[in-house]
């Protein structure tokens, strides 16, 4: 094997768990999430929105590539252990987070309630997969894996702003 077939596996590998977040067993989904806050949390502190929308739409990319690479000649789609696609989820759940703090100028960090909003939601609709979530985990590709969290991650964000929407109503 070349050095180059060599570096993509293990590339491949460790983007596929998010170095290491997946293997923590039980429940590596939600270590996954968990892994994806402090990262997004770094994304948005150094590239502000825009960053956090270009990181997230790299890792939506690199991370069906790395899954592609993973799951390539194997009968399970989608191992418990590849959670690539749970960081793309989260990240899109924080996204109105992230928008939220650089349009009033505050730190991401005073906007905590938006983070448990974000994570809980993601994590309910990923785990229970109500409508198009479970449409798009029935897809038996690397596609079909990533989709899945993308539409979980869509459906969390737009909870996210009806509870800053209910928030600022009722507190202002």
């Amino acid at each position: 094997m070349s050095k180059l077939a060599t570096f993509s596996a293990q590339a491949s590998k460790h983007i596929a768990v998010f170095f290491g977040a997946g293997l923590i067993k039980p429940a590596p989904g939600t270590w996954g999430s968990l892994a994806a806050l402090p990262v997004f949390l770094l994304v948005h502190l150094y590239g502000g929105f825009s960053g956090a929308v270009l990181a997230t739409v790299a890792v939506i990319f690199i991370g069906v590539w790395a899954i592609e690479k993973e799951t390539r000649g194997k009968t399970d789609h989608d191992p418990s252990e590849i959670v690539i696609d749970e960081v793309a989820g989260m990240w899109i759940a924080l996204l109105p987070v992230s928008y939220g703090a650089q349009i009033m100028g505050a730190s991401i960090l005073a906007l905590y309630p938006g983070w448990i909003v974000a994570f809980a939601a993601f994590r309910l609709f990923d785990i229970t997969k109500p409508g198009p979530v479970g449409w798009a985990d029935e897809r038996d590709d690397a596609i079909g894996v990533m989709l899945d969290d993308v539409i979980a991650g869509v459906m969390s964000a737009i909870v996210v702003v009806a509870f800053a929407a209910l928030y600022h109503i009722i507190l202002t």
